[in-house]
């Protein structure tokens, strides 16, 4: 099975007309956004795609970065909402939708969020909903930035093991509780003095998450993943120290890093075992595309910037894993094609082609 998992793998497909999944002509113009006090529901759209996630592996869950874009209006919302309102009240409407299973809280990255900020989140999920959840920069960065992104300073606190625990594992557990699915640790890109020195990173590394595992034991459900944003990290040795501490490779599909097809072997040699992936940013806008792709995509209700390749490869990955009975998490942003809740729903559709097949 390792050997011939992700073989085989589908040819690359003709590229997609932009056009092909843009709002028609004539869209009726949008509506002024709802009172603050309104609660979002689920878009009567979402219901046509029940069919399509009654077939899909169950093992399998799919799902956006964060859920606050208005521009989702009569994709996943019923009306339009401001962003502040989507922020706060609007995931139990998106966990309503047939095809978004999973979420990731991306803002858990930028500052330690506490017991009942995840507790508030919880309280809006349904009990089979799980949650992708990103640790902290304050741990996975090895630089202290500047407001525009500089580095400024050399992190103490990188892979801290017992910061990790008290700001992140113990906060997500005790708020989450059953809806934790993933904790990722996304690791920033590295400076060259930790470039330099694989063995002391991939040691320091393990011994963090070793120490994560063991806050765990009564929670074997939850994955641990590592994501990475230097390409020359994905060595053999990087995958030793995942597989000596219980974790796996987060798929990483983002301007920075190889196309899906070269991060591939790193995951193979971890197996048996689950999938993560985050597909981050579309490629074509390079590694440091976050803005040129905002401005591209916004308001972010169309396939704008289409990526059948990465899409196609993805779903033979996915069947792979959850046919060989391994759960899978995969997280989409508007940043990969322009529209997120559209890309899954491609997503499903390339996956039910290829069982057709």
């Amino acid at each position: 099975m390792q050997d011939g998992l992700f073989d085989d793998l589908p040819p690359v497909p003709a590229p997609e007309p932009a056009a092909r999944q843009r709002p028609t002509a004539g869209a009726k113009p949008r509506a002024a956004a709802k009172p603050p006090e309104s609660r979002p529901g689920v878009a009567a759209s979402a219901a046509q795609l029940s069919g399509i996630a009654a077939q899909l592996p169950p093992l399998l869950r799919m799902g956006c970065s964060t859920w606050s874009y208005p521009g989702w209006e009569d994709l996943v919302w019923d009306g339009p909402y401001d962003s502040s309102v989507l922020a706060k009240h609007g995931l139990a409407a998106y966990a309503q939708h047939p095809l978004l299973r999973t979420v990731c809280i991306d803002r858990s990255f930028w500052r330690p969020l506490t017991v009942s900020q995840y507790l508030a989140y919880a309280g809006q999920l349904p009990e089979d909903f799980r949650c992708v959840v990103k640790c902290p920069s304050v741990i996975t960065d090895a630089l202290v930035r500047a407001e525009d992104g500089r580095g400024r300073e050399t992190n103490p606190a990188f892979l801290d093991a017992q910061l990790a625990v008290s700001a992140f594992v113990q906060p997500t557990l005790e708020g989450l509780g059953q809806r934790l699915g993933v904790l990722v640790f996304q690791l920033s890109p590295l400076t060259w003095d930790w470039l330099t020195r694989p063995k002391d990173l991939f040691a320091r590394l393990q011994a963090l998450l070793e120490t994560v595992q063991a806050q765990l034991v009564d929670h074997p459900e939850v994955i641990v993943a590592v994501e990475v944003r230097d390409p020359e990290l994905l060595v053999p040795a990087f995958a030793q120290a995942l597989r000596a501490a219980g974790a796996t490779f987060c798929l990483g599909l983002h301007g920075k890093m190889p196309p899906i097809e070269d991060q591939l072997p790193l995951l193979r040699s971890l197996w048996p075992g689950p999938l993560v992936c985050r597909w981050n940013l579309n490629r074509r806008f390079g590694p440091f595309g976050y803005e040129d792709a905002q401005k591209a995509h916004a308001p972010f209700n169309a396939i704008v910037s289409p990526d059948p390749h990465t899409r196609a490869l993805l779903a033979r990955t996915i069947a792979g894993i959850t046919g060989a009975g391994q759960r899978a998490y995969v997280t989409v942003s508007n940043d990969a094609e322009g529209c997120a809740p559209r890309s899954i729903a491609l997503l499903a559709e390339e996956l039910l082609k290829n069982d057709a097949s």
